[in-house]
């Protein structure tokens, strides 16, 4: 609630000020988006803290989730850079935001998707 409720008045707040001084507007949604996440890291840690132990009991290896954690922060940060792009007007630096981090994604999830190759051809010989 406090996040939605954050979020709902630092929007009101960009609007008004978007009309007088755009830069203001925008630094102000980028403290927001500062305060929204230092309110998320507890809830961020718990998730990670879950997720450890269930790669522990899983008896999958630890360096195949790491991966996973890599692409889906790498999402989230893309996500977030680009609305701001486009908050500031500059929807081609936003469409080149999420083309990095397309590209950033693919690179930290080769070797999840090599390892599921490795394993596929070893069910292939079997």
């Amino acid at each position: 609630m406090r996040i939605t409720a954050l979020c709902v008045v630092g929007a009101l707040l960009a609007l008004v000020l978007r009309r007088a001084a755009p830069e203001q507007a925008l630094l102000l949604t980028l403290a927001a988006v500062a305060l929204i996440l230092l309110l998320l890291g507890d809830f961020v840690g718990e998730l990670v803290g879950f997720l450890n132990e269930l790669a522990e009991k899983s008896g999958v290896s630890a360096s195949l989730f790491k991966p996973i954690y890599k692409t889906v922060g790498i999402a989230l940060v893309v996500r977030s850079g680009s609305g701001l792009c486009r908050d500031a007007g500059e929807s081609a630096l936003a469409v080149m935001v999420e083309t990095a981090g397309t590209v950033c994604a693919l690179l930290v999830a080769l070797p999840l998707l090599q390892a599921v190759l490795t394993f596929l051809m070893e069910l292939m010989q079997a």
